[in-house]
């Protein structure tokens, strides 16, 4: 189930309905289902859907219109995509110029073995801190990688660094704690978010 503050997130970040969103990575279509209840038209795409309205498509392989959509959104999802590079150029057609690309992500490089520990005392199905931070690493992409894949056709803004772990397979209810640790300096912020605009022309920076 997504977090409240994931999708407060969307709606804050992405244009007014009823703009034209893709959302990859979409999973379950659980966020694509709350977007469409605002007025959006929600386009979820995912190469392993778990729901029947969640196209069966990788977003590199994704045949629509070029600028047809006003809107992207990836939660916890462009660090699986494969082939990155090819697939963000590809995403950068779909969207049309002046269009907002929306990113709620793992910073995978920030996870150190306090972030490991804390993970799994709280219920992470893991054993040894380090083999967590290299398994995670050995096969997601690093926020770094994502954003100079999207920087030749989108303008992408800081990013806003906050907690994650608490949304990685473990019991529910963790937001606060996490929080207040990385506030204390006791965790480091594993979550990151940004947006980002299309380029009126593709390549600029």
């Amino acid at each position: 189930m997504l977090a409240p503050d994931v999708i407060a997130f969307a709606r804050d970040a992405l244009p007014a309905p009823p703009a034209r969103v893709l959302e990859i990575g979409a999973g379950d279509g659980e966020l694509a289902a709350a977007l469409a209840g605002d007025g959006y038209d929600v386009l979820p795409i995912d190469p392993s859907p778990k729901a029947e309205h969640v196209r069966a498509v990788a977003l590199g392989d994704l045949e629509e219109p070029a600028a047809s959509f006003d809107a992207a959104i990836a939660v916890v999802a462009l660090h699986h995509v494969e082939p990155l590079e090819a697939s963000c150029r590809h995403l950068g057609a779909l969207i049309r110029p002046g269009g907002t690309l929306v990113i709620d992500e793992l910073d995978v490089m920030a996870i150190d073995h306090r972030a490991a520990t804390w993970w799994m005392a709280n219920g992470g199905n893991a054993h040894d801190a380090d083999e967590v931070i290299a398994g995670m690493r050995g096969h997601i992409h690093p926020v770094d990688r994502m954003r100079e894949a999207l920087a030749p056709d989108f303008a992408l803004g800081e990013p806003i660094r906050g907690p994650y772990l608490h949304r990685w397979h473990i019991p529910p209810g963790l937001h606060d704690a996490e929080t207040a640790l990385i506030a204390a300096g006791e965790l480091p912020a594993t979550g990151v978010r940004f947006a980002g605009t299309r380029r009126q022309s593709a390549g600029r920076r």
